[in-house]
């Protein structure tokens, strides 16, 4: 489905919009896609390589997921699980709404004073444990099953269409070249950066070679 999704619904409301056409659920990564996709206003229709967009992207979304879940329980129709790898709504089960009651990633999300006030600094360390936690602990393992967001993450840091037939290694090499030229340290760029861009480019490299 490619409708735009109507643009006098607030954030979360077309996030449940979204998830109700796909009961298996997605992630964070693919919903950010479909919301612009399908022209969110709500978000910044920005490419994510730029660290304070994918901080307010992320937060924005998250802090409208949050909102969600407590409407949806109050309501006693779902339940609403949310991580970066799997967002879905699931059967509403009596009794377990309050299960999480003392939620500090809900408290986190749900006071904009966080996105207001995150400083540069601290969305770097942020990035950099994103990557992170993107890269795991696979590298090496010459049989490892990769997650395809692995890739998706990586080719849009990259700034990189997936699906154009001239992307090749070769391609991503010589982009690589380019963003370690203009982020390095010594050319006032960012060492944060520059490991981000080091750890996607290992993950691309598998998937590549």
């Amino acid at each position: 489905m490619n409708d735009d999704l109507e643009p006098e619904m607030d954030l979360a409301e077309q996030i449940f919009v979204l998830l109700r056409e796909q009961p298996e659920g997605c992630s964070e990564y693919q919903l950010i896609q479909q919301l612009k996709a399908r022209h969110s206003t709500h978000i910044p229709n920005l490419p994510l390589l730029d660290k304070l967009v994918l901080f307010r992207t992320h937060f924005l979304v998250f802090n409208a997921l949050y909102q969600l879940r407590d409407q949806l329980r109050g309501e006693n129709r779902y339940n609403l699980q949310i991580s970066p790898l799997n967002v879905q709504l699931q059967p509403y089960v009596p009794g377990a709404s309050g299960v999480a009651e003392n939620d500090p990633l809900r408290d986190y999300y749900l006071d904009m004073s966080n996105l207001r006030d995150t400083d540069e600094q601290e969305v770097e360390r942020l990035l950099a444990s994103f990557w992170s936690r993107m890269r795991g602990d696979h590298l090496g393992k010459r049989n490892e099953t990769w997650d395809p967001e692995q890739k998706r993450a990586a080719l849009e840091l990259f700034e990189l269409d997936q699906e154009a037939s001239s992307l090749s290694l070769h391609t991503i090499k010589r982009r690589y070249r380019q963003l370690v030229s203009i982020h390095h340290p010594d050319r006032g760029g960012s060492t944060t950066r520059l490991q981000s861009i080091n750890l996607a480019m290992e993950i691309l490299q598998r998937y590549y070679r």
